[in-house]
């Protein structure tokens, strides 16, 4: 008996894959058969945990929620340094809006 399973790429989510030979260490590589697709091969099981979105995701919250980079590193299971290069990535609303002086109104 076979079980057929639909990938999906994570960047288009089109079901057009293709199977794409293995990496390095051995995982399964995928390639997605779309023109549009930003990016053309994936694979499904990371191997460094921090590459996830919703990893992504909690070290954000987790900072806004006022844990500290050692805390998230440890409760994550990833690297501080880690934690550090993921948040120089994200940009604050806060940090985009354009200051304006009120001083020199007069």
């Amino acid at each position: 008996m076979t079980v057929l399973v639909a990938i999906e790429c994570p960047h288009c989510h089109s079901t057009e894959v293709t199977k794409y030979g293995r990496s390095p260490i051995g995982k399964q590589r995928y390639c997605c058969q779309n023109e549009n697709c930003p990016y053309r091969t994936f694979v499904l099981t990371q191997t460094y945990p921090r590459r996830t979105r919703e990893v992504k995701q909690q070290i954000v919250e987790m900072t806004l929620n006022g844990s500290g980079v050692r805390d998230i590193a440890r409760v994550l299971h990833i690297s501080p340094t880690t934690v550090i290069q993921e948040l120089k990535k994200t940009h604050s609303p806060q940090a985009s809006e354009p200051k304006t002086s009120t001083a020199a109104k007069t």
